[in-house]
């Protein structure tokens, strides 16, 4: 158990160091955009059409809450709502050109500085690193499924 105890300790130290440099990438951004706004931003680019429930759903958010800040993505140019031709009552959310370019510029900058930290490790540190995050997600998406441990043993 104390194995897994410093395993514990291990990940959340590195969790906070990967937010910290992933986070210095957002902050070097221009124009500035809030977390919450570019959390808003991304479920969007991920999600087909999103309407407002569904987005105020994936932000774990009232519907209200979700649409202002929808408000201020639109009012900077970020964010557009359409009525969606199947149902005119339902409002579909598009981003912009320029909300795709902030993202990509975002993913730029995050990779540069994932980059340059990896750069700093040796060739078999960051071959380990690999294997490690793959084990990690493997278990993650299995825990995620149901699969229970006996499921993992007779794999």
């Amino acid at each position: 158990m104390e194995r897994v105890t410093d395993a514990t300790t291990a990940v959340l130290a590195t969790v906070e160091s990967l937010l910290g440099v992933l986070d210095g990438a957002r902050l070097a951004q221009s124009p500035g955009v809030p977390p919450a706004q570019l959390r808003v931003l991304t479920i969007v680019a991920r999600t087909r059409q999103p309407n407002m429930s569904r987005l105020a759903e994936a932000l774990g958010v009232v519907p209200s809450s979700a649409s202002r800040l929808c408000d201020r993505l639109e009012a900077t140019g970020l964010l557009r709502r359409v009525p969606d031709p199947r149902d005119r009552r339902e409002v579909r959310l598009l981003l912009t050109p320029a909300a795709r370019r902030l993202l990509e510029e975002l993913r730029d900058r995050r990779r540069a500085a994932l980059a340059a930290v990896l750069d700093r490790m040796t060739p078999s540190a960051r071959q380990d690193l690999v294997r490690a995050l793959a084990a990690f997600d493997a278990a993650a998406a299995s825990l995620a499924s149901g699969e229970t441990d006996a499921d993992l043993r007779t794999a």
